[in-house]
């Protein structure tokens, strides 16, 4: 898969997960998201792209590696994840329900998109 392609598949699936935080804040529905829950989306966001760009590369450069680049990458983004749980949690008083579930809302949903990369790049090699 081309950098370019996965970078546009990343920017319309970013679009589309945020679409229902906005609507529950749009429709007066906040009280359902955490506090500060853009910081943990971007947070999360974020570490997913860097995460997927370093998969491609390594795809690109090194084949052979590009599954161990996934097993790496995963590994690094749940413990960041953790981290960010840590620190965040210490820093803000939230309703633990409402935020695991914004949490896993985000992670999963960022989680089955990397594996949605894996898929369609490893179905690309069986047909060459």
């Amino acid at each position: 898969m081309k950098i370019s392609l996965a970078i546009r598949y990343f920017l319309l699936f970013t679009l589309i997960i945020a679409i229902p935080p906005v609507a529950l804040q749009y429709t007066g529905n906040s009280d359902l998201l955490t506090t500060r829950f853009w910081t943990i989306f971007f947070f999360m966001s974020g570490l997913t792209f860097f995460v997927l760009m370093l998969m491609l590369i390594v795809g690109q450069k090194k084949p052979e590696y590009f599954a161990q680049a996934f097993l790496g990458g995963t590994t690094i983004k749940i413990l960041a994840s953790l981290i960010f749980i840590l620190v965040f949690l210490q820093n803000n008083t939230v309703n633990k329900p409402i935020f695991l579930a914004g949490f896993a809302y985000i992670y999963l949903l960022n989680m089955a998109f990397e594996v949605y990369i894996l898929l369609r790049r490893l179905r690309h090699e069986n047909l060459r």
